[in-house]
């Protein structure tokens, strides 16, 4: 047991729980906004909708973003940049634009704008460049980036 490797998913990257058996996306929901449930379950739903995709999958990893636990939002906020989803825009630019959100959530959810490369949230990603919390900022600055990056499929530093 002690010489097994994580899973890596179909997006690159380690996550921290496997995602759940489940496929159905209203009990998956139902998981991820159960403020009763453990951490750990609630992880798996956001993996399994994650690797489910779609509108509705989108639409159930947002209502979790009323969730009281930062983690969580942040984590689900990754996984809408991974999935490249462009219906997950008005969800991640609501949380940029909340300055009562915590900076984790702030900072991945402006990271996930530049990752899903909708030129749509480029307007959003300027205003916060120069927000007042420096994590937040850079990342807007780091996803302005990647949004030209994705938009061309090429980023050059050189000139």
């Amino acid at each position: 047991m002690g010489d097994r490797k994580p899973e890596v998913s179909e997006f690159d990257s380690v996550d921290p729980a496997p995602p759940s058996d489940d496929r159905n996306v209203a009990r998956l929901r139902e998981t991820i906004c159960n403020e009763e449930e453990k951490m750990f379950q609630r992880m798996r739903a956001l993996f399994a909708l994650r690797n489910i995709g779609g509108e509705d999958s989108v639409e159930a990893l947002a209502a979790a973003f009323s969730s009281s636990s930062a983690l969580l939002k942040h984590e689900i906020a990754y996984v809408m940049g991974q999935m490249q989803d462009s219906s997950a825009v008005p969800f991640l630019i609501e949380r940029l634009e909340d300055f009562d959100e915590d900076v984790m959530v702030r900072h991945e959810a402006a990271e996930a704008l530049g990752a899903i490369g909708d030129r749509t949230a480029l307007g959003v990603l300027q205003r916060f460049k120069d927000d007042r919390d420096i994590v937040v900022a850079e990342s807007c600055e780091v996803a302005l980036d990647l949004l030209d990056w994705v938009a061309s499929k090429r980023l050059d530093y050189s000139e």
